[in-house]
Order: C-alpha cells, then sequence, then structure tokens
C-alpha cells in the first residue's frame, strides 16, 4: 500500500472582495520531499504559505498534516503540529539577541506552566537549560555561534536569513516553508543556502516546500516544483518538465518560447 503524503492539501481556495487569490490550490507533500512552488509575481504564493499555516482561513478546501486536520487551527496551534515557516520580509526580533530568537522558536515546545516559572524550579530550570543548548547546537549549524548574544538587527543581511531558518527549526518542524529564502543574497550567498537547504533537509530529517524566484536554485535542488499563476496551478511536475510547459514558459515571458536556463523569474 503507497504511503500516505505527509502534507495533503486538496481545493484550498480563498478571494478578497472580487479578486479570486487563490483558486482550487491541490499539493501532496510525501516525507523527505523538496518541493518548489513558483510564479509570477502576484500569482498567489505567499498567499498559499498564509492559508497553510493559518495566517488566513480558508474559503473553500481541506488540508492535513499527518493525517490531522489543520482547518481552523490558529497559527501557534499549527506550528505545534509541525509546519513551520519563514517569511518573504525577514521578521526578526531585530532588538533581541541572535540567541533570543531562535529560544522563542524553541518554546513552542515548551511546557512551563505559570508556577514552575514563578518559583523557578527545578524542573523549569532544567528545561531552559536543556532549550538553550538546542538553541546553541542551532546557531552552530547555521555558524552563528559567535553572534548568539548580539542584536539580530545588526547581523548581516545573508545571516539575518539564516538565523530566521534556524528560529523555524527550532519549533522541531516536520515539514519548513521557506518563503523566498535567497532574496537579496548575492551569488556566493546562494550556493551557500542550497548546501544549507539540503544539509537541514538530510540532518533534521525534514520536508520542505520553498518558494523562490531564483529559477537556477529551484531548478538545482528541488525534486518537484508546482507552477502558480493568477492564484491557480498552470503546471506541476519534475523541475526539467516545467522548465518546458508552454505555460509556464507564456506566464513568465508573456509568449511561448523557451525559457533561459538559468533566468532568474
Amino acid at each position: 500500500m503507497p504511503a500516505a503524503p505527509l502534507l495533503d492539501v486538496k481545493g484550498l481556495s480563498i478571494a478578497f472582495g472580487g479578486l479570486k487569490a487563490v483558486q482550487n490550490f491541490g499539493l501532496s507533500l510525501y516525507r523527505g520531499a523538496l518541493h518548489g512552488l513558483i510564479g509570477p509575481n502576484g500569482a498567489g504564493k505567499t498567499t498559499v504559505f498564509n492559508l497553510l499555516t493559518g495566517v488566513y482561513a480558508t474559503q473553500a478546501g481541506n488540508m492535513a498534516l499527518g493525517g490531522r486536520s489543520l482547518l481552523g487551527l490558529p497559527p501557534h496551534r499549527i506550528a505545534e503540529a509541525g509546519l513551520s515557516r519563514t517569511f518573504q520580509n525577514i521578521r526578526l526580533f531585530r532588538d533581541l539577541t541572535v540567541l533570543d530568537n531562535v529560544r522563542l522558536g524553541c518554546h513552542v515546545r515548551g511546557r512551563h506552566s505559570l508556577l514552575p516559572t514563578l518559583l523557578r524550579s527545578a524542573g523549569y530550570l532544567a528545561q531552559e537549560r536543556a532549550i538553550t543548548e538546542r538553541c546553541e547546537e542551532l546557531l552552530q549549524i547555521f555558524g552563528l555561534h559567535e553572534r548568539a548574544h548580539e542584536a539580530a538587527g545588526s547581523l548581516p543581511y545573508g545571516d539575518q536569513r539564516r538565523l530566521e531558518i534556524a528560529r523555524a527549526l527550532a519549533t522541531e518542524p516536520k515539514i519548513i516553508l521557506l518563503d523566498e529564502p535567497a532574496a537579496g543574497m548575492n551569488p556566493q550567498e546562494k550556493l551557500s543556502l542550497a548546501d544549507t537547504i539540503r544539509d537541514i533537509r538530510r540532518r533534521f530529517s525534514l520536508t520542505i516546500l520553498l518558494i523562490e524566484h531564483d529559477m537556477g536554485l529551484v531548478m538545482k535542488i528541488c525534486e518537484a516544483i508546482t507552477v502558480l499563476d493568477y492564484g491557480q496551478i498552470i503546471a506541476e511536475g519534475p523541475p526539467d518538465h516545467v522548465q518546458s510547459h508552454p505555460k509556464v514558459i507564456e506566464a513568465y515571458l508573456g509568449a511561448p518560447a523557451e525559457l533561459p536556463a538559468g533566468a532568474v523569474v
């Protein structure tokens, strides 16, 4: 019997007034997948992420993680269920330290109650030590350990992107949604990011859904791709199939023509 998808999404739809932002979106993500979600600006990609993570309430459709419905759950409950994300525009707590930003992610799994926290009980202190050790391990993986006690806002742009991924990993997700992680990076940083994405998938047994405008990066690391245009899926499949699909070429270039290899779209 074939394995069930880890994330099973069927018919997700939302409209804002008369604008149908996402229509009948479906996706089956299996454990360990590295899947790309691409499309022109305004195609609805980030709206899909907002639906999956509870930022927006879907107006139609279903979504389940490991067989458990996510419909109607608030974002923190969806994170607890095992679905975490980064953002297109970096959303770090800039005045908090690098370490404290990651600690906030770890506290999704914390089990503090009010009285032990106020009394600083042995159990509370043990859990805090474990959280700090976990955060320091993540910062080491991302090469940020030496800057743990600096303000997050003082980091270079590429390091802020890595810190946001580290914070998402601190929630111990089953699936991580990366929203344009290469935005604003130079070519060398993008190469490093590709290695990092592969490494965290292996190291943490992650399933990854990636929004990205750099077609070269998407084609390099993703095993399958879904393409949106005007809120609808126009193509899906392996990178080679998607890259040569007439509807994809038309969506990006406005006319049926071959998409240049390595193009940034």
